[in-house]
């Protein structure tokens, strides 16, 4: 019998802070999850570049990435794609439908398969897509979801729907806790009691481990530092979060009720 693959790790490879003056920070935000039947680049920075910089600094090569999610169409998240196609362009891309036109066909024309994931999508066992939610934003943005035997863990480009309002359908889609909220959290703007109202919301619904960082607000973060304790990660480009160690191994497979399109 095969050895089922680990739990999944995950390395910031672009943010606006970076632990090492050898990996370069910027304004944006991806990162790399492995340890799952498919290594995925969830978002892909501002620029190709340093993206393309950063990933070579961490040791990760880019022909090794086997499906890249954005979460939404703002430049700081898909501003690295076109540099990572020309680098690796034998991958799915996991866009919304939503999305401006140019994404898509952009990424057919390096050679990239494209899937519209409107819906929830599955990429492989242990991972998946959220599908498209919108907010009082109106920005249209979908967050990866990582199942364990334990538990899950979101990840949100800038959660613009409400990082609250992602773990809640993110809990609803796969019938259990979210335990880990990791990515950009889009608090940068916010006031005091306005962070202190998500960090409750997460707290209800049962969030146990936070690692805000892009948008998050250095003032939000100073505030889930305060409110989580030991619980609380600290991130930046270089990052590695052994999530596995929280939410357990991925599934031994099958597929989860109203997920579409896994590809196994």
């Amino acid at each position: 019998m095969e050895t089922p693959p680990p739990g999944p790790t995950v390395t910031v490879v672009y943010d606006n802070r970076s632990g090492s003056e050898a990996l370069e920070s910027a304004w944006g935000f991806a990162c790399i999850v492995e340890g799952l039947e498919k290594t995925i680049l969830f978002d892909t920075g501002g620029d190709g570049p340093r993206l393309l910089s950063n990933l070579a600094e961490l040791g990760i090569d880019p022909k090794e990435v086997d499906a890249v999610v954005l979460s939404h169409s703002h430049g700081d998240h898909v501003g690295g794609l076109s540099g990572f196609l020309n680098a690796n362009a034998r991958v799915k891309v996991y866009v919304l439908g939503s999305f401006p036109g140019g994404i898509a066909e952009d990424a057919r024309g390096l050679g990239a398969d494209v899937v519209e994931a409107g819906q929830p999508t599955g990429i492989c066992a242990g991972a998946e897509t959220t599908g498209e939610l919108v907010g009082e934003s109106g920005i249209p943005e979908q967050a990866l979801l990582l199942r364990g035997d334990a538990g899950s863990a979101v990840i949100t480009g800038c959660a613009h729907p409400g990082i609250g309002r992602i773990v809640e359908h993110a809990e609803a889609q796969t019938g259990g806790e979210v335990l880990i909220a990791l990515g950009g959290f889009h608090l940068f703007r916010e006031t005091e009691g306005s962070v202190g109202r998500v960090i409750q919301d997460l707290r209800r619904l049962g969030v146990r481990r936070v690692i805000p960082c892009h948008c998050s607000g250095d003032m939000a973060v100073e505030s889930f530092a305060e409110a989580y304790g030991q619980d609380f990660v600290r991130c930046s480009v270089g990052s590695v979060i052994p999530v596995g160690e929280m939410i357990g191994r991925a599934g031994a497979g099958g597929q989860p009720h109203g997920i579409a399109g896994r590809d196994e």
